[in-house]
């Protein structure tokens, strides 16, 4: 199927034939959203085990699917799940961080590294790093996905109002890192 023929098929059809175990239709999904998901995790959690973690939130996808109750919603759904993947892998992160130092040694690694030599992507990684996570996926999920804050809000199950808090106080978080780091803005 080319690139074109894929992008004329709503998100609607493929999800209700990948309900239906249509296997093609979800390689299609996954195509489409892979790239998306991949992205969201990255920043969530790094890219340690990255590959694992794209691939858990499929396969949660696949064997889920059939309990989609609002087909339209699927992007959504996906991110929701992203999330709790996501979620999962910085609580086994924080269990394993308590037990063992020797795991965080690339990032105190990276950290001591000259600003100079950085390049902008990797300064706004780290400055989404000192972050919390709560505030990190509200801005991942807006400025970096572009998704609207009512759909962030589903997907991380709070009010758009907190969305709209997080999302301001992690910006004025990077500003500040950003301008600590000898950027202006």
């Amino acid at each position: 199927m080319l690139a074109n023929d894929l992008d004329k098929i709503t998100d609607r059809e493929l999800v209700l034939k990948a309900t239906r175990g249509d296997q093609q239709a979800f390689r299609l999904l996954y195509r489409r959203y892979q790239p998306r998901v991949r992205s969201t995790l990255y920043q969530l959690c790094g890219n340690f085990c990255l590959d694992d973690l794209v691939q858990e939130v499929f396969l949660k996808a696949w064997q889920n699917l059939p309990k989609l109750r609002e087909v339209a919603y699927f992007s959504t759904w996906l991110y929701r799940i992203t999330w709790n993947v996501a979620n999962d892998q910085r609580r086994k992160l924080a269990q394993q961080k308590e037990s063992s130092e020797n795991l965080l040694s690339l990032d105190s690694q990276s950290e001591s590294l000259d600003v100079m030599e950085l390049h902008y992507q990797d300064l706004i990684w780290r400055g989404l790093q000192t972050l919390s996570f709560d505030h990190r996926a509200v801005l991942i999920l807006h400025d970096l996905e572009d998704l609207p804050q009512k759909e962030i809000a589903k997907i991380l199950n709070i009010p758009v109002g907190t969305v709209k808090s997080r999302l301001y106080h992690g910006r004025n978080a990077m500003r500040t890192f950003l301008q600590q780091q000898g950027l202006d803005l």
